[in-house]
């Protein structure tokens, strides 16, 4: 590589630095949409095509972030292990600020998280994200059918679920029933957010409610 194309390197990943809230982190490819819950979506179409680039994982971008972050949206989902958010959206390390909840069932501390996100990071998406075949919402279903086998803090889960189960029509077949209620969750969970949280209603990031499906790897908003 010639000296004036080392020059040309070094010229852009320094306009690539950004300083904001205490640290220098790069600016997002020019590659990437601009628009977030876009960017997310797009890094969804190459995780589930198993093209992932895994961005913004190098030693030079991780000790960049030690002095502040810059996350492009907050994502509150389940604490499933089957869907972390930075794989299944191809994002790297400060890129989402990630809240895990089973069910993505709502208490002070999720909520808390969430609005920390929101107040303090300026983060100008929340994504509330379900997934296909969700043990959370079988439980409740399961109780509100009188056939629950969970006890103690589980059972506590399931009971959070309950309503969103209750307001779900009914269908005979279980696999869309048990989607239909995963979907209606997302929304129920939307709801009670903006009801609870003082900091949602003023500050009014966009709220995408979607869900993951764990055969295709695709995530769908809804």
């Amino acid at each position: 590589m010639s000296r004036r194309s080392l020059l040309a390197v070094g010229s852009a990943a320094t306009a690539g630095l950004a300083v904001g809230g205490g640290a220098a982190v790069s600016a997002t490819p020019a590659t990437e949409p601009a628009d977030p819950w876009a960017r997310l979506t797009t890094g969804n179409k190459r995780f589930a095509a198993g093209r992932p680039r895994h961005p913004h994982q190098s030693p030079d971008y991780r000790e960049s972030l030690a002095t502040g972050q810059q996350p492009v949206a907050c994502v509150l989902g389940c604490a499933d292990s089957r869907v972390p958010a930075e794989l299944l959206f191809d994002q790297g390390l400060g890129d989402l600020f990630s809240v895990r909840a089973v069910g993505e069932v709502l208490d002070d501390a999720v909520v808390g998280s969430i609005e920390y996100a929101v107040e303090h990071l300026h983060v100008p998406l929340v994504v509330i994200l379900g997934h296909s075949e969700c043990g959370a919402v079988k439980a409740a279903i399961d109780l509100v059918r009188g056939q629950s086998h969970v006890t103690g803090s589980v059972d506590t889960v399931a009971r959070a679920i309950e309503a969103t189960v209750r307001a779900t029509r009914p269908d005979p077949d279980d696999k869309k029933f048990t989607a239909a209620c995963v979907r209606n969750q997302t929304t129920q969970i939307k709801a009670e957010l903006t009801t609870r949280s003082h900091a949602i209603r003023t500050v009014g990031p966009r709220i995408v409610t979607a869900v993951y499906d764990l055969r295709t790897g695709l995530v769908t908003s809804h």
